[in-house]
């Protein structure tokens, strides 16, 4: 072997010594056991007729599946854009387009309305649809001022119908899920606290009007934070909250004046405590809309998720699960993870149940984001 071959060999021996020294120290130090996590999503066990009104946001299009994947059949759309009609027809069939709003709601044969309306409309199609005798599920913000959440629960109440809220971030993200199984199977104790991270891209140019105007989407807190609010209340088992203090502003966008890019929130409840921030921040160079995190903390561990992107760790895709507990720390990739919601949601439709979604939770999460959003202050850096 020539010296020059020899100094090679031997800078490479070093080099894999010590790879394999700083691997062997990872592992005595507590890297994460590798699992894999995998479920059955519920059987089906009715079917139900459903129709859809309002197109006026993307996140309709899961909100129909989910359904879907419940037994769910789809009778009929409404939409006042005669692109998104044809959009969702693209996606889901020939499905009837009915001629208005009411030609749907006076069809005594549909149990559910879906829609995804500019979000102040929301609760007003969803008053009117339980007044007509149908179950209504909301995508969030379901609900933009309290004086229409206090119209919401006197409508809740006087009809025995349901005002369903897509929170996606939990009900469809399987990561989510599976952390719910976790914490009710008591692997981290008791939950203390949770801290919710929701960073979302702005893609500008794809925005409507409707958008950039707070008197239409409710405001930070009130838009993305509800995702947020009700995380806070599932995960720390929580059936009484109040918000501590909340902020909201406009640091970036000084060309949508009634535009909020930033919102924090400190929340209480009998569960739990929780912080939530909110942004619009998104920097290109991320792969996907945002980096969204969930922490949640107690007694006896800790639980981290990242839900869409595991940022730089060569795990590729989303729903990564980090827990450590009493004994070790372990990674868990949940894309095998059922998702629970649609087949318990057409369920709770037909037999009055609640395993879906708890109603006064649902409302309450509303609540919350609702009230810190009137509430927040402005930060300091304005």
């Amino acid at each position: 072997m020539s010296n020059t071959d020899r100094r090679t060999f031997l800078q490479s021996a070093g080099l894999a010594g010590i790879a394999s020294a700083m691997s062997s120290a990872a592992v005595a130090q507590g890297t994460p056991a590798h699992e894999k996590a995998k479920t059955e999503a519920p059987a089906r066990k009715h079917s139900i007729r459903f129709s859809v009104i309002g197109l006026d946001h993307g996140h309709i299009y899961g909100m129909t599946e989910a359904v879907q994947r419940g037994g769910g059949k789809l009778v009929a759309v409404y939409g006042s854009d005669p692109k998104q009609i044809a959009d969702f027809r693209a996606r889901f069939g020939d499905v009837k387009v009915a001629r208005s709003e009411d030609e749907i709601l006076e069809d005594e044969s549909i149990q559910l309305i879906a829609g995804a309306a500019i979000p102040d409309r929301r609760a007003p199609i969803g008053i009117r649809a339980m007044q007509a005798g149908k179950d209504y599920l909301a995508d969030k913000p379901g609900i933009t001022t309290l004086e229409q959440l206090a119209e919401v629960r006197k409508t809740v109440e006087s009809t025995g119908r349901k005002f369903a809220i897509m929170y996606s971030e939990r009900l469809e993200v399987r990561s989510a899920v599976y952390a719910g199984e976790l914490i009710r199977q008591g692997a981290i104790g008791r939950v203390i606290q949770t801290v919710n991270l929701g960073p979302h891209r702005v893609n500008a140019p794809s925005r409507p009007a409707w958008f950039w105007d707070k008197a239409r989407y409710g405001g930070i807190l009130t838009d993305i934070g509800s995702h947020q609010a009700d995380q806070f209340l599932y995960y720390t088992n929580s059936t009484q909250a109040r918000v501590v203090a909340a902020q909201t502003g406009n640091l970036a966008h000084p060309d949508h004046p009634k535009f909020e890019d930033f919102g924090d929130m400190m929340i209480s409840g009998s569960g739990g405590t929780g912080y939530v921030r909110v942004d619009w921040y998104t920097p290109d160079g991320l792969s996907t809309w945002g980096d969204g995190r969930l922490f949640v903390l107690g007694t006896e561990g800790y639980i981290e998720l990242r839900k869409y992107i595991n940022v730089a760790s060569g795990l590729p895709g989303g729903n990564h699960l980090y827990i450590v507990d009493r004994k070790q720390a372990r990674y868990i990739d949940c894309n095998d993870v059922a998702l629970p919601f649609g087949p318990q949601f057409v369920t709770d439709i037909v037999e009055r149940t609640q395993t879906a979604q708890d109603q006064k939770q649902a409302l309450l999460a509303a609540e919350l984001v609702l009230t810190a959003q009137k509430n927040a202050t402005s930060p300091l850096l304005t």
